[in-house]
């Protein structure tokens, strides 16, 4: 069972976005930018590419109005996706508002987040869904 699927089924707390039947979102709590957000299937898949076919059509839409409240939330230019899945074997999506390509580069060091910081993210977010 994947870290992911505990913070699914609620074994491991987390700032919660949004899910539905196939897919929960969160925000990363070590984020490169404020604002970072993981969706992630809730088919336990380890390679993104591995998942069937309507997942990932259905993942895309399901992440669209989460990176469209990113944008509204955060001042960036747009919302970035990255696809890394080498931190944890199970597939996932980063969804990160940037304003450079730099923004996306997953070798920079983590920024440091309080849990008021995080809890002020998850309303934003959520209430510009």
């Amino acid at each position: 069972m994947s870290i992911f699927t505990k913070i699914i089924s609620g074994e491991i707390p987390s700032y919660k976005i949004i899910e539905d039947e196939h897919f929960f979102s969160f925000l990363d709590i070590f984020p490169l930018v404020k604002g970072h957000v993981l969706v992630v299937p809730k088919l336990e898949v380890d390679k993104l590419f591995d998942l069937p076919g309507d997942y990932l059509s259905k993942m895309l839409l399901f992440a669209q109005p989460i990176a469209k409240s990113i944008e509204k939330s955060f001042n960036c230019k747009r919302c970035g996706i990255s696809v890394v899945g080498l931190e944890v074997p199970h597939a996932h999506m980063h969804l990160l508002p940037i304003n450079t390509a730099n923004d996306l580069n997953f070798t920079q060091p983590k920024i440091k987040v309080t849990e008021e910081e995080l809890k002020m993210f998850q309303k934003m977010i959520i209430g510009n869904l």
